[in-house]
Formats: structure tokens, sequence, C-alpha cells
């Protein structure tokens, strides 16, 4: 897909720095955006490029396909739905460092 951006550029997941749910959570303003109308914040973003892990890119649209609310109260009620959507989705990729920590050492 033609991005309208550099998936990794500035715009973008800054130079792989910032991955899925952080790059989605950048283009909200904790303080002026809510409550926030999904439509409108897809509308506006579903073109941009959201950098899962080192190897994927999809449409934040692609994403928002599986949130089903239609608004979001605060910041945190923004996250809970769209982290569950990503889950649900196959669009999250990392689980927590105890995935990755030997837990009997």
């Amino acid at each position: 897909m033609d991005w309208p951006h550099d998936p990794d550029g500035e715009d973008g997941s800054e130079g792989r720095r910032k991955y899925g749910h952080a790059v989605i959570a950048k283009k909200v303003n904790e303080e002026e955006d809510f409550p926030l109308d999904r439509d409108e914040f897809v509308a506006e973003y579903s073109d941009d490029p959201i950098r899962l892990d080192d190897e994927r890119v999809v449409s934040l649209g692609e994403i928002f396909e599986g949130v089903e609310q239609s608004e979001f109260e605060d910041f945190v009620d923004f996250h809970t739905a769209v982290g569950e959507a990503m889950r649900e989705n196959g669009y999250w990729s990392y689980e927590g460092a105890d995935q990755f920590v030997d837990s009997e050492a």
C-alpha cells in the first residue's frame, strides 16, 4: 500500500521506536479531544500507517474495523477499547515481560 507518509519517519513510528498502540495514542490529545467520536477519528486518520512490529504495517482504518465502541469518554476508555480490538484481531504482538523472562530464575 502507498502510505501518506513513511511509517518509520517523524510522522510514523519514530524510526521504529514506537509501535502499534503507541503510534495510535500519539494521534490523540488527552486534554482536548474527549469525548472522542470513533468515526470522526477514523475519517481523519484511516489511511495512516501503524507499524505493529518489525515486520508488519497496517492502516489505522484496518485496526479500527474491530473497535465497536462509537465514542470514548477519556484517554483510558480509548486505550481500553483499542487495545481489546487489537488483541482480538491479531494486531497485538506483545503480551508482557513475563513472556520473555524465565520466572524460575
